[in-house]
């Protein structure tokens, strides 16, 4: 599935039309449209828009996984001492 889909997906699961979604990005509907079709790119400001509007993923959105929500572990390699970051 591609972003194209995915974006699709999500609107419907959330019982919204296209011109509510085109709202939220200050797009219009027929604009938006080309999104789902997959005939225009989707912006990068548009995708962080959609992430948190949805509250999923950019790596679902973009099919990279099927969990919308990944569990993240993010482990903190650097120490900051008295303003010098330093990397372990």
């Amino acid at each position: 599935m591609n972003y194209a889909q995915n974006i699709k997906s999500l609107r419907e699961d959330n019982d919204l039309y296209q011109k509510d979604i085109a709202k939220i990005l200050g797009t219009t509907q027929s604009y938006y449209a080309q999104y789902e079709n997959g005939k225009r790119p989707l912006p990068i400001e548009h995708l962080i828009t959609l992430c948190k509007f949805y509250n999923v993923s950019a790596d679902y959105i973009l099919g990279l996984t099927k969990n919308p929500k990944p569990n993240w572990s993010i482990k903190n390699n650097i120490n900051i001492n008295y303003g010098n970051v330093q990397m372990k």
